[in-house]
């Protein structure tokens, strides 16, 4: 089972020559709209619990508990280890096959947290990964809304959708 396999390393794996710099991170990446989504948080958090909501919703899996990240340009590219490609955890039910993209850009991280340590009016947040700046929120991913809210941070911060008020 999955659940045995150690949490991979935060830091460089491997240089090829269609990549400069990779990483490894223990995160579920899922793409709306083409933008990749990384959704991380510890073991049972709910990486792909939320994951499944997005993509029942229309979202597409890109990777399921560890994805591999590279820059390309300005962009930072998430796909699955070749190993897990297309495959996700459905805890009760087992590991699945799903039709997944190959990889996409991410526009996104979001850190899966308790409710209870969620603040209710965080300041703007940004995490460099790869030498680049990507906009970062934590969500409680079992909220009835975290899907909602997921999608809403995901058009606020990356694309021309919706006027955002933060607090500084």
């Amino acid at each position: 089972m999955r659940g045995a396999l150690p949490d991979p390393p935060a830091g460089p794996i491997v240089t090829t020559p269609d990549m400069t710099d990779c990483l490894l991170l223990h995160a579920t990446a899922i793409a709306i709209e083409g933008r990749a989504v990384l959704l991380r948080g510890a073991s049972g958090s709910g990486k792909s619990d939320l994951a499944l909501r997005l993509i029942d919703a229309g979202a597409r899996l890109v990777a399921d508990d560890q994805s591999e990240l590279h820059r390309r340009g300005d962009s930072v590219i998430v796909r699955a280890p070749a190993t897990i490609a297309g495959l996700v955890e459905v805890r009760g039910i087992g590991i699945l096959r799903l039709d997944a993209l190959a990889e996409a850009p991410v526009a996104l991280i979001v850190d899966l947290i308790p409710a209870e340590t969620l603040e209710r009016l965080p300041a703007r947040r940004s995490e460099t990964i790869l030498g680049l700046a990507l906009p970062l929120i934590a969500l409680a991913p079992f909220e009835a809304s975290a899907a909602a809210k997921l999608r809403l941070a995901l058009r606020a911060f990356t694309g021309p959708g919706l006027p955002v008020i933060m607090p500084t």
